[in-house]
């Protein structure tokens, strides 16, 4: 059973969301992307997009959810080789887990594509979303981000905001912090505090990647920085603050293939 699962992988121990069920909706053998960010734990874009088209059909989504085993989760979460929103049917496939499965539903998105209102609709059927920010200008996206020529830091920030505004359920704003970023964590903090999300993720590369992870004291100085700004009632967390739940993955090879260090 464990090798006849594609798509789906974990679950995973997860510093944000706890135990985390995941759903790979593009499955891809390379990652294909809209950025390149230099810290990506899944190394460099092989190909970079932003069309959104089926990669994995909401049916054969639905047959692997019918042959899971007894588990339990605290989140089903849409991530894995690919940008989550770039598969056209992920609000097909949420509907499909609804009406499956308990678990609250999360998608990790870079928020390239959110001003699309194709998007926005799919991710409006989530209980959480979270969302990526890791510049204050179009300079440092570009350093940080690395994204396809046509994707805009304003109009990102801009279309994130509309969404905060039509969504009903939690939202989160995921920040990694590397030594390319973390001296304008003021200026990133203030943005944050325009956006009002329900929580900040506070970052910084713990597992397998190119870029260096901040010290515990650097990120408790920008962990008080965030803390300054952004209102009172917005969570704000840190991963080295984070409590890990021990889960045993259905697949633990397929699982790492996504996620290259299991905590």
């Amino acid at each position: 059973m464990k090798k006849r699962l594609k798509y789906i992988y974990g679950p995973v121990s997860s510093w944000r969301l706890g135990s985390s069920l995941g759903i790979d909706p593009v499955s891809g053998k390379v990652k294909i992307c809209t950025f390149d960010c230099i810290y990506c734990q899944l190394g460099k874009t092989k190909i970079f997009s932003d069309r959104r088209r089926i990669f994995v059909p909401t049916q054969r989504l639905l047959r692997e959810i019918k042959m899971l085993p007894a588990l339990e989760a605290d989140y089903i979460t849409f991530s894995g080789t690919a940008e989550p929103t770039l598969a056209k049917n992920l609000g097909q496939m949420i509907k499909v887990i609804r009406g499956k499965r308990r678990e609250r539903i999360a998608v990790l998105t870079n928020a390239s594509l959110i001003y699309r209102q194709d998007v926005q609709r799919d991710l409006l059927l989530a209980d959480f979303v979270a969302v990526k920010i890791d510049a204050n200008s179009q300079d440092l996206f570009l350093r940080v981000n690395k994204p396809m020529k046509k994707i805009k830091f304003p109009t990102i920030i801009k279309a994130i905001g509309d969404f905060r505004d039509k969504f009903k359920g939690e939202l989160g704003l995921q920040i990694m912090f590397v030594k390319e970023n973390k001296r304008y964590a003021k200026e990133i903090a203030q943005i944050a505090a325009q956006i009002r999300p329900d929580e900040i993720q506070i970052n910084t590369p713990l597992r397998p990647s190119q870029a260096a992870a901040l010290s515990k004291k650097e990120l408790k100085t920008i962990e008080d920085t965030f803390l300054k700004t952004c209102a009172k009632n917005t969570r704000i967390v840190s991963v080295y603050k984070a409590k890990n739940k021990k889960v045993i993955p259905i697949n633990k090879c397929d699982t790492l293939r996504r996620r290259p260090k299991l905590h």
